[in-house]
């Protein structure tokens, strides 16, 4: 069953990939890879990989098959409860995009970008992405700037380029923070890096990560983009009026960065902050539009708004981590980090290689799979942990679904895996390669 497991998520994970040729909607594919990988779980039994004595103890008791029932549905709930996390945190952030966007909030930010350039937008939203994606995370940072570029670019294939670009910034963006991409987080709340060291020894090389890509295709991009026609009606109703505007444009960016500050007071986990903010924005659209029909009002308040969320996308994450944490539950990604310590050896190369797992992979448990390895041979701020971060949180932009920024922009904008690969990959890979050199040369010149 081991190798099994394998085999059947390379199979399902052609299948993602090949959505558009197989004519295969990739949710559906995520989901039957999901529930086939928990099947291959709980058929192997007692070959599972069991660990603590309790569980032992268990096992001798029951021979009978009661124990891998028992193990099956224990390893689901833990999985289920960490990615759920992931999924109402996705769900929030979505729907107070929506409820932005649905009363034109995003045009305070769009109005004041003048320039129909290629590359120069190319630049700004470059910028943006790669600085809100730090202060944020880079999971709502996706969120927020395909809803911009909406706005501001009217061909499909062209938003798609720049979607990709988004990604690759907010990947940047999110490594150097300590609260800027869930791998980070993870390091820092378990107290592997500090704030302020890793800010100073990532930032560089997360910020080479974002300007070798944009300078590269910056050389290979010419012409202006098109913008899309201002409708000035939507859905049968006027315009929203500008304190509306004003109003949900700021309580919605506001309740995104309260986030961040909210973990770090109450150490409740950012789901609960982001659900909090929902509310809060929920409360204040129905006093708002309290006077106007239900017809007018339920486009703009988020009873109405979240009818738009892409709950495909939700249910393709759902599949696509609930099939990693089958692999995580039996070994194979343990096994793994235990390979590449004992045949490569090198740390920097390491890194970089568990950065480029990370695009098949989620990058979580291959970082959870690393803590557990050198959680007692480094000491906090080591060069491995920094760079890990880094590698972790970067490496994910070389493939669409190798990152949560990537999988919810591919939701968003309906990419298509084999075309991120043939447009975009390569220039994330170069980037995440830049930015890996720079660090070891940082590291080895200027703090060792």
């Amino acid at each position: 069953m081991f190798t099994l497991m394998i085999f059947v998520f390379v199979i399902g994970y052609a299948a993602i990939a090949l959505e558009h040729p197989i004519k295969i909607n990739k949710t559906a594919s995520a989901l039957l890879l999901a529930v086939v990988m928990w099947v291959l779980f709980m058929l192997s039994g007692a070959d599972v990989l069991v660990s603590g004595e309790g569980l032992k103890a268990f096992l001798a008791e029951n021979s009978d098959g009661t124990f891998a029932s028992w193990l099956t549905h224990h390893e689901l709930l833990k999985h289920l409860g960490e990615i759920s996390e992931i999924l109402f945190f996705l769900l929030g952030a979505m729907t107070i995009v929506e409820l932005v966007d649905s009363h034109e909030g995003f045009r305070i930010i769009t109005d004041k970008i003048k320039t129909t350039n290629k590359v120069k937008l190319l630049w700004i939203i470059g910028i943006i992405t790669f600085f809100m994606s730090a202060a944020l995370d880079n999971l709502t940072t996706s969120i927020v700037m395909i809803a911009l570029l909406r706005k501001l670019i009217d061909d499909k294939k062209e938003r798609w380029f720049f979607a990709g670009m988004v990604i690759i910034a907010a990947n940047s963006g999110g490594a150097w923070s300590p609260i800027g991409d869930v791998t980070t987080i993870m390091l820092w709340i378990g107290g592997h890096v500090t704030t302020v060291n890793i800010i100073l020894k990532t930032i560089v090389p997360s910020l080479i990560s974002m300007i070798i890509p944009l300078a590269l295709i910056s050389l290979f991009m010419k012409g202006d983009v098109k913008r899309p026609e201002i409708k000035e009606k939507e859905f049968g109703i006027e315009p929203t009026t500008h304190f509306e505007r004003n109003l949900v444009f700021f309580l919605g960016v506001g309740a995104l960065l309260f986030v961040p500050v909210f973990k770090t007071i109450t150490h409740l986990p950012p789901y609960i902050g982001m659900l909090g903010g929902l509310s809060i924005l929920w409360i204040v659209t129905e006093i708002l539009h309290h006077t106007k029909n239900d017809e007018n009002k339920m486009h703009l308040t988020v009873a109405g708004v979240i009818r738009k969320v892409d709950t495909p996308s939700i249910l393709f994450f759902l599949g696509i981590l609930l099939a990693v944490a089958a692999l995580q539950s039996v070994g194979h990604l343990n096994l793994l980090a235990q390979t590449l310590d004992k045949h490569v050896g090198n740390l920097y190369i390491i890194n970089v290689i568990i950065g480029l797992l990370s695009a098949v992979v989620d990058n979580v448990p291959l970082v959870a799979g690393a803590m557990g390895m050198y959680e007692n041979t480094f000491v906090s701020d080591h060069y491995f942990w920094e760079m890990l971060a880094y590698c972790a949180g970067t490496g994910g932009s070389v493939l669409i679904i190798g990152s949560a920024a990537g999988v919810a922009v591919m939701g968003m904008e309906k990419i298509d895996f084999i075309w991120y690969f043939r447009k975009i990959s390569l220039w994330a890979l170069l980037g995440y390669l830049a930015g890996a050199v720079t660090y070891w040369g940082m590291n080895i010149l200027l703090f060792e």
